[in-house]
């Protein structure tokens, strides 16, 4: 955990000493953002594949750093085995810290870095004993770009590496993201 502390406090500090310190404008911008994702669940004994969406609502405080809360809502994985597994579902919502580097004379596209930490809820329905619900943390790091269509509206693809923590045998999910973003300026 002290790792991962580390590695986030240092990632806001690039965040906001990205560029020259005196160039930096700190402007508060909220934001409101929908997203697609495809997540790929990794556990011990299977693999499941969920479509979610998730809300966003975040604050960009300068150029280069801002911070999003998050929730997000799985549909069921539908197992087709023999096993006593049925179908599984997750949802989740924590805190995420972003770094941009924008590019060009207006900033239009800017490579995104994101780490953050969220809390995750799985329910399993099994065909032959009762089913139950597995709550833990995931670690989440991620990449991709932001393009910024104009004053109030954005675009954002991601891809995300999710280490999970205390959840039973669950090793990790892998997430890829699309999403639009609303700007109040």
């Amino acid at each position: 955990m002290q790792k991962i502390t580390t590695v986030m406090l240092l990632t806001a500090a690039f965040g906001l000493s990205a560029g020259n310190a005196a160039a930096v404008e700190n402007d508060y911008k909220p934001y409101l953002g929908v997203n697609y994702a495809y997540d790929t669940v990794k556990a011990d004994d299977y693999h499941s594949y969920h479509n979610s969406g998730s809300l966003t609502l975040g604050s960009v405080y300068n150029p280069y750093f801002g911070t999003e809360l998050f929730y997000q809502y799985s549909d069921k994985h539908k197992f087709h085995t023999t096993d006593n597994l049925k179908d599984s579902a997750f949802q989740a919502y924590g805190l995420d810290m972003l770094a941009y580097l924008p590019l060009g004379c207006d900033g239009a596209f800017a490579p995104t870095a994101t780490m953050g930490i969220g809390e995750y809820t799985f329910k399993y329905n099994y065909r032959f004993s009762r089913d139950r619900r597995d709550h833990g943390w995931g670690y989440r790091f991620g990449g991709g770009l932001t393009y910024n269509i104009d004053q109030n509206w954005s675009a954002r693809l991601l891809a995300r590496y999710i280490k999970t923590d205390r959840l039973d045998n669950l090793d990790h999910i892998t997430e890829y993201s699309l999403g639009v973003r609303y700007t109040f300026r």
